[in-house]
């Protein structure tokens, strides 16, 4: 009977030590890919919930505020926002004063009286509003962390307390100036308060952005008023309420109106 032969054993390869076998490159990448999407599905969801939430919305920036505000306000404004008495209690409250000081600065008083609406609703006794942003400003540069703000430097907050910090970070009066103007104006904090509080605002407002009053420029004036600039040449306004220039042109139109109206039509007011 014929030998067979045997086949030659194959010599065993050694393993490098400390070394696991490969893993199919294929598998690994298709792994990668669904840890990818699951990823990238999880941060497609919280933008989605972070845009349409308005729980999240109210943590997100300024300028998402704004433009939320302006998309999901209504073009329509009307007068119902502040009632017609509004008008009556402006120039009942302020009328008389705001007339003479315009006069002397050179300014409509139907675009201050106006503004008086915007910010306090013609109200006499006017609550400050505290700005907690502006009080970290202020504090940064008394602590030298901040070079300046707006005017504002070191030598002028080097001895201020945290009390008399928070009062230039309330707005003050009809015209709600913030406190710090008055290192501005060279006066002090409770000239903004006090019973001369109206004539400088109006000399701040003159100084300020005068100028946009006398050549008609209302729109931008109400702009700078709230935010420190001009209306923008493109996109939303940067106020806080969208539609704050808007009314603002609209109750200049009213107080234009009124005494001609008054005396022509009693219910002037109550057709508004």
């Amino acid at each position: 009977m014929a030998k067979t032969r045997k086949k030659p054993a194959t010599r065993a390869t050694k393993k490098p030590a400390g070394k696991k076998p490969a893993r199919s490159k294929g598998r690994k990448k298709g792994k990668g890919m669904i840890f990818e999407l699951i990823i990238g599905a999880i941060l497609v969801g919280l933008i989605a919930i972070w845009i349409f939430n308005p729980m999240l919305y109210i943590n997100s920036s300024d300028f998402i505020k704004r433009y939320y505000r302006y998309l999901t306000t209504k073009e329509d404004t009307t007068f119902a926002a502040t009632p017609p008495q509004a008008v009556l209690r402006t120039n009942e409250n302020y009328g008389a004063e705001i007339d003479k000081l315009a006069a002397q600065f050179d300014l409509s008083p139907e675009f201050l009286k106006s503004l008086i609406i915007l910010e306090c609703s013609g109200l006499k006794n006017v609550k400050p509003r505290y700005e907690r942003h502006i009080y970290k400003r202020l504090v940064a540069v008394r602590e030298k962390r901040l070079d300046r703000f707006e005017n504002i430097k070191y030598a002028d907050l080097k001895d201020a307390t945290d009390d008399a910090l928070k009062n230039m970070a309330r707005s003050w009066g009809p015209f709600q100036i913030m406190g710090y103007k008055c290192i501005w104006l060279d006066i002090q904090l409770q000239d903004l308060r006090g019973d001369q509080a109206v004539y400088w605002a109006v000399k701040w407002v003159d100084l300020t952005y005068g100028d946009y009053i006398r050549k008609g420029q209302y729109r931008d004036a109400f702009h700078i008023h709230n935010t420190g600039r001009p209306y923008p040449d493109s996109g939303p306004p940067k106020t806080y309420d969208p539609k704050y220039v808007q009314n603002g042109l609209m109750y200049m139109k009213y107080f234009k109106d009124f005494e001609k109206m008054k005396s022509t039509d009693p219910n002037y007011l109550g057709a508004l």
